[in-house]
């Protein structure tokens, strides 16, 4: 089913991106990380130019995100004060960001230096995956407990400014999630990712946050920034695409239900191995697109033609020139509202599940 994208101006397969977000999302889900380094290689090999798919991944993120965040608030699995610190450090890197990418843009490199972004930060990802999940396995097999300390000191823990984290008890200097955000934001701004893959290990081994309290947390951070990429891309570049953001986010959340579902089942530690070859192939096929498959009127293989618009996106597309930030708002406001219902559809699910089964019980 061919759709035209108004912003991006490429033909599309609407319902091969609502499999694959569906398929990101549901990966997501079992891995308990963003989809967002898959689902934007994704989308670049479908032919979206690497300017569009950035941002309007971002924009799903942004849904999957607000709804997960919701599902440990309801738990009461959050740490609000250490999510607001690390946002203060995101905010600033998410400009820079966006500051380092109108460079590129402007010299005519963003596309480049986006997929050689993807492909090393996938490659280097992907191998450190894998060395520790077979290295998990391999101790599992061999029944080897290791005990390691949970949180270790480092230069970064000397820096003034210490704070009082209650919820996470901890102590500590502001500044080492400052900087864990600044570093998040700039990645966000680049790559179209919520940094989770970065941000989750990072305030588990360098802040020493609770586990239980970081997943939650590291969701909570990445609404803020993911709307701050989402509003400075419409603003700037024009390049949200609201047919576009609807379908990924609708086969994301559903996506993600379904994997956190059939996570519970499966172990950990395959899980990670099966995650790092993901990333690796993706990294590998990163590469030969953008080194080996070469096309002058194509990008990926797609024809950049304009197809004739209809009066729907015709309204987008006027809607995206005419008023950028009210476009850029109106689309944080409809990846939120998304996430809030399927946030609230998931629990009011599990709520009468419980029920039943306390009715079956008696």
């Amino acid at each position: 089913m061919e759709v035209y994208l108004p912003i991006a101006e490429v033909n599309v397969n609407i319902l091969l991106i609502l499999f694959l977000s569906f398929l990101v999302g549901l990966l997501s889900g079992l891995f308990g990380v963003g989809g967002g380094f898959l689902m934007t290689p994704f989308l670049i090999f479908m032919g979206i130019p690497p300017i569009y798919a950035v941002p309007n991944e971002a924009n799903n993120i942004l849904a999957t995100s607000v709804s997960g965040s919701l599902t440990y608030w309801f738990k009461n699995n959050l740490d609000y004060k250490m999510g607001f610190v690390i946002v203060i450090g995101g905010v600033i890197g998410t400009f820079i960001g966006i500051f380092t990418f109108s460079y590129f843009k402007e010299i005519g490199k963003i596309n480049i230096v986006i997929s050689l972004a993807y492909m090393y930060v996938l490659a280097i990802v992907g191998t450190l995956m894998l060395i520790e999940g077979v290295g998990e396995i391999e101790r599992k097999r061999k029944k080897i407990v290791i005990k390691k300390k949970l949180h270790q000191h480092y230069w970064i823990h000397g820096l003034p400014l210490r704070m009082r984290f209650n919820k996470s008890k901890l102590y500590e200097s502001a500044f080492t999630p400052i900087i864990l955000g600044f570093i998040v934001g700039f990645v966000a701004a680049i790559m179209g990712v919520g940094g989770a893959f970065l941000l989750v290990p990072a305030m588990i081994y360098i802040i020493g946050m609770p586990t239980k309290l970081v997943p939650g947390t590291s969701l909570f951070v990445t609404i803020f920034i993911t709307a701050i990429v989402t509003i400075l891309h419409a603003f700037n570049y024009h390049s949200i695409d609201l047919i576009l953001v609807i379908t990924l986010i609708l086969g994301s959340i559903l996506g993600v239900q379904v994997g956190q579902k059939i996570g519970q089942y499966l172990d950990g530690s395959q899980l990670k191995a099966s995650l790092a070859l993901l990333l690796l192939v993706v990294g590998i096929a990163m590469a030969y697109n953008t080194f080996i498959k070469n096309g002058d009127s194509t990008f990926n293989g797609v024809q950049y033609i304009k197809s004739e618009i209809g009066t729907f996106s015709k309204f987008i597309l006027d809607l995206s020139i005419d008023f950028p930030i009210a476009y850029g708002l109106l689309s944080i406001i409809l990846a939120i509202t998304l996430g809030v219902i399927g946030s609230f559809i998931r629990k009011i699910l599990s709520d009468n599940k419980t029920k039943l089964k306390q009715l079956a019980g008696l």
